[in-house]
């Protein structure tokens, strides 16, 4: 299966980066992961916030395959422990889905578009997160995720 992740923003931090493309590395003997950078429009007026979210869910679902599987990290999502979403991810891949698409929205979150094709609507914590320090995190609970479901050392 293919993992891809859809964010919006690029990452300026180098420590972030460098996390990221650690993570990046440790994925490669279990899958090939994605990371498309789409840029967010600027918000000048806050009245104008749900129609900038709509044009950013054009720009996001212009990049995502019919037959994917669709997760996106809201607020208000599920929360999973390791191990739940571990075997979360495990399902998803035995069900025969060839693609895995997680999307991090922009600092104003997500267009109701977006979160309404979303198969799985995900929260990593109740904490606010940066959305640059989100890609890490996912990354880094991706990877997790398949080294508990092949029973490899990490996961403690």
């Amino acid at each position: 299966m293919k993992i891809k992740i859809i964010a919006l923003g690029k990452i300026k931090e180098k420590f972030l980066k460098d996390g990221i493309e650690e993570f990046l590395k440790r994925l490669r003997p279990y899958t090939t992961v994605e990371i498309c950078e789409l840029q967010p429009i600027e918000i000048k007026d806050e009245k104008l916030t749900q129609k900038i979210l709509d044009e950013e869910a054009e720009k996001i679902i212009s990049n995502i395959k019919p037959a994917s599987y669709i997760i996106t990290l809201e607020i208000g999502g599920k929360q999973f422990d390791s191990v739940e979403f571990s075997k979360k991810i495990e399902e998803i891949t035995n069900s025969g889905i060839s693609e895995l698409v997680f999307i991090i929205g922009s600092s104003c979150g997500l267009s109701k578009k977006v979160s309404d094709i979303s198969n799985l609507k995900l929260s990593l914590s109740k904490m606010t997160f940066l959305h640059q320090f989100t890609r890490l995190l996912l990354l880094e609970q991706i990877y997790r995720a398949f080294k508990i479901s092949k029973h490899e050392t990490y996961h403690k």
